[in-house]
C-alpha cells in the first residue's frame, strides 16, 4: 500500500479550505496531514486543526522586525514534520524567493482569480469593477513571482447581475472547496509533477490555463 502524503498547510485566517481538505474523501484516503502553521495566533483554522487532532504551530510574523528571521523559523517549523507537500490556504504573506526555492515543486497555492488575471488581493470587488461575466479560482505551484507560477487546474463561476463582493466571494468560496481537494489529491496519488516549470498530469503537460474544472452540482453555488 502506497504510503500517504504527508501535508503541512499554512494558514491565516478561517481556514474554510483547511476544513474542505479535512473533510474530502479523496484526500482522506491518500493525505496525512501533520501539521497546520499559522502566521497568525488567533486564526480560527487553528481550531478546526485541533478539532481533527491536527498538531499546530504559530508563528507570528508580528514577533519579527525582518522577513528573513520569520522565514527562518517558519522553514524550521515545516521542515521539522518532512512534507511531501506544503500548501497555502490563506497564508496571507509574500513569501521570498529563497523560501519558495526550498520547497520547489511541492509548494502549492490557491488563489480566488481566474489567473493570470486578477493576481494580489481583492479580487471579487476587482471582477465586479470590470464587469467580468465569470470569476473563478485557480491552484498553481508557487514560484518567485507573486500569483505567477504554473496553474495546475482552475473552476469557473458565473458573475450574477445582482452580485456584491460579499455575494460573489462566497460563490468562489465554495468552489474552491471542490477544486483545492482535487488537486491535492492528484499530487498526492503521485499523478501531479512539476519539473522545470513545466507541469504534468498523469504524464500530460498541461495547458498554461490549467484543467478547467466543474463543479459536481451548481446546486448551492449558482443561487
Amino acid at each position: 500500500m502506497m504510503p500517504k502524503c504527508r501535508v503541512v498547510v499554512l494558514i491565516g485566517g478561517s481556514g474554510s479550505n483547511l476544513q474542505a481538505l479535512i473533510d474530502s474523501q479523496e484526500c482522506i484516503n491518500a493525505v496525512s496531514m501533520v501539521s497546520v502553521v499559522s502566521h497568525r495566533p488567533d486564526a480560527y483554522g487553528l481550531t478546526r486543526a485541533k478539532n481533527a487532532n491536527i498538531p499546530t504551530v504559530v508563528i507570528s510574523h508580528l514577533d519579527y522586525s525582518e522577513r528573513d528571521a520569520f522565514e527562518a523559523d517558519l522553514q524550521q517549523a515545516i521542515d521539522n514534520f518532512n512534507p511531501d507537500l506544503v500548501l497555502l490556504a490563506g497564508f496571507m504573506r509574500v513569501l521570498s524567493e529563497k523560501f519558495v526555492s526550498h520547497y520547489a515543486g511541492k509548494l502549492l497555492n490557491i488563489h480566488p482569480s481566474l489567473l493570470p488575471k486578477y493576481k494580489g488581493l481583492h479580487t471579487h470587488q476587482r471582477v465586479l469593477a470590470a464587469g467580468d461575466s465569470e470569476h473563478g479560482a485557480s491552484v498553481h505551484f508557487v514560484t518567485s513571482e507573486l500569483d505567477g507560477g504554473p496553474i495546475v487546474a482552475q473552476i469557473r463561476v458565473p458573475v450574477l447581475p445582482k452580485d456584491t463582493e460579499e455575494t460573489l466571494s462566497a460563490r468562489v468560496l465554495k468552489a474552491e472547496h471542490h477544486l483545492f481537494p482535487q488537486v491535492v489529491a492528484w499530487f498526492a496519488q503521485n499523478r501531479l509533477k512539476y519539473d522545470q516549470n513545466i507541469v504534468t498530469l498523469d504524464g500530460k503537460r498541461l495547458t498554461p490555463q490549467g484543467l478547467q474544472l466543474s463543479l459536481p452540482t451548481m446546486q448551492g453555488i449558482v443561487s
